[in-house]
């Protein structure tokens, strides 16, 4: 019996069971929150992934449901050093283990070393892609070496000459000192 499996209402249990894969290469345009990131640029870029499930046995025996995805995809970003565009590649390659409720993912997640996520017949693996693509994003993006030469330091002149033309304060204290001693 061949099963059909669409990402976007994906049978975890099944394609796992049936030791699916899934690929795609997807416009950016697909993943809003990703394209908001990157400021509406690039919406032609392609986001390649792959989901592949399995059926694994743990130490106690018990069949457990895994999915493992990778994913990429080449972002268009501003660099905060020197304000340019910047294309920073996202990478991901993450196994997740699939439980029986949101529940227990809750619970199990904070002490297992993988993702821990709740079993689904329609899980949404596209929204999957897009969050994990996102926590890849760095804080702060930046080139290794800016393509121009950056201005550390800064100077206004009409600043420098403000502060020229204003009196001393104190000059005018002095002044008043200078008067009484007379």
């Amino acid at each position: 019996m061949s099963h059909e499996f669409v990402a976007t209402r994906l049978d975890v249990k099944a394609f796992a069971k049936a030791g699916a894969v899934l690929s795609g290469q997807d416009p950016l345009s697909k993943y809003l929150r990703l394209l908001e990131e990157a400021g509406g640029q690039g919406a032609d870029r392609a986001v390649q992934w792959e989901a592949r499930g399995e059926m694994l046995i743990d130490a106690s025996g018990f069949t457990q449901v895994w999915l493992h995805l990778s994913a990429q995809v080449s972002l268009p970003l501003t660099c905060q050093r020197c304000l340019g565009p910047v294309d920073i590649a996202l990478t991901v390659d993450r196994s997740f283990r699939f439980v029986a409720s949101e529940e227990q993912a809750e619970a199990e997640d904070e002490e297992a070393e993988e993702d821990v996520l709740a079993l689904s017949r329609d899980f949404d693996l596209y929204g999957l892609i897009e969050d994990e693509l996102l926590m890849e994003l760095p804080v702060v993006p930046r080139h290794e070496v800016c393509p121009t030469e950056l201005k550390l330091a800064a100077q206004d002149a009409d600043f420098e000459a403000a502060q020229a033309e204003k009196p001393n304060p104190f000059a005018a204290l002095s002044g008043l000192k200078a008067g009484k001693s007379n």
